[in-house]
């Protein structure tokens, strides 16, 4: 049996956030271009409302998906997007990131630290969160995201899987962008398709909505477990 973690969304919440620039919700999410250009202040990129900013909040080892990341990083940057990365971890990874930062100034920023308020930042300024891990039991920063609007880049393993489901424009369900094999490729595609939903005339504004509509609090964990409580119960 498998139960996710629960977010805090009195901590997690871009409604009442102290962290971020400007507060916003799913009913006026006009503050999230205000976080946004923040942020890229923040990492000294170039300002631009209109290109898509993609975020990652890790620790930096190879379980979070560093390896596939560090091969991919090249021709991802390719891209009219721009890349942000707060974390710290294996020293490789440290290294090899502050590197990428330097040498595409204007379109990446890394900061190697731990930092809670800059992680806040990002999830409310960012437009996509990558999390390319290799595995995750559950994962909670994907969670996070949702309620920020930002939308999940994710491989299809653990709590990710459980949590985010490809979006559809057809149909306009689904939550996020999801990558099964472990390859440089499958992660490329899920980022096409979510820069394409990005131009598109109100599909990205009907994938946020998706998003900040998520449920995944620990009162809908709680039932969970007490609903398995109940039923472990009846069996004997």
């Amino acid at each position: 049996v498998g139960i996710l973690n629960g977010a805090d969304y009195e901590v997690w919440n871009p409604e009442t956030d102290r962290l971020i620039s400007r507060t916003y919700g799913a009913q006026n999410p006009s503050g999230k271009k205000v976080c946004k250009a923040n942020l890229q202040q923040r990492f000294g990129l170039h300002p631009n409302p209109d290109i898509p900013l993609m975020g990652m909040v890790s620790r930096l080892t190879t379980q979070k998906g560093l390896d596939l990341l560090q091969e991919s990083l090249d021709e991802l940057l390719r891209r009219d997007l721009q890349f942000v990365l707060l974390g710290n971890g294996d020293r490789q990874y440290e290294e090899f990131f502050s590197r990428v930062s330097a040498g595409y100034p204007g379109q990446v920023g890394v900061h190697i630290t731990f930092d809670e308020s800059l992680a806040h930042q990002i999830l409310a300024g960012a437009d996509m969160l990558l999390m390319p891990s290799r595995y995750e039991p559950s994962g909670l920063t994907q969670i996070y995201s949702l309620r920020y609007g930002t939308i999940p880049i994710v491989r299809a393993t653990g709590g990710l899987r459980d949590t985010i489901e490809e979006f559809h424009p057809r149909t306009g369900r689904g939550n996020g962008f999801v990558f099964g094999p472990y390859q440089v490729r499958d992660l490329l595609e899920a980022v096409d398709r979510a820069l394409a939903l990005f131009y598109r005339e109100g599909g990205w504004a009907t994938l946020m909505q998706n998003a900040m509509a998520a449920d995944f609090s620990w009162d809908r964990s709680a039932r969970a477990y007490l609903d398995l409580y109940q039923r472990l119960m009846r069996s004997y």
